[in-house]
């Protein structure tokens, strides 16, 4: 089982990782408390493609393990053009709802704890957020991954349309 896993040591490392919510747990037994452990990490290569993964573990560093290797297994591609997303969005996840903006050069990434997370692991340089409604950070990061899967790129727009892209752009 083990030397499966050694395949991520081997290479370098071509994601960037961030840890973005570490919860303890207590379970109340007979000889005390149990604490369990839960992490929320972001996995990104910084050249559009991120996934977020959640684990549960007794322990702190497998916890994390667990979480990096869900992330790498869920990724999304993010349509990014300069540094920004193509155009405005809002999505939500239960409770939660996130609204990205595409911000000009310079503007820098504007967004709070979990978006950032998301986005700085996608690649993004310049995006304004705003985070709506609830603030659980597990549903604000599924309410991105929402809104990033509803992102659409300009290749994808022209082709419904039945036009090239410079009839698009003009």
């Amino acid at each position: 089982m083990d030397h499966q896993r050694n395949y991520d040591r081997d290479q370098p490392k071509e994601f960037v990782e961030k840890l973005v919510k570490l919860n303890r747990t207590a379970k109340v037994v007979k000889g005390g408390r149990r604490f369990s452990f839960s992490a929320l990490t972001v996995v990104g290569d910084q050249k559009g493609k991120v996934g977020f993964g959640f684990g549960k573990a007794n322990d702190v560093s497998e916890a994390i393990r667990k979480s990096i290797d869900k992330a790498k297994r869920n990724m999304v591609f993010v349509p990014l053009k300069n540094g920004t997303i193509p155009h405005e969005i809002q999505a939500d996840f239960k409770s939660s709802c996130v609204l990205l903006k595409p911000a000009c050069s310079g503007t820098g990434l504007i967004a709070g704890g979990a978006v950032r997370a998301v986005l700085e692991a996608a690649g993004a340089t310049d995006v304004l957020s705003k985070s709506l409604g609830a603030n659980a950070s597990i549903n604000v990061i599924r309410a991105t991954f929402e809104a990033i899967k509803g992102l659409m790129d300009a290749k994808a727009v022209a082709k419904n349309r039945g036009k090239n892209l410079k009839d698009l752009w003009g």
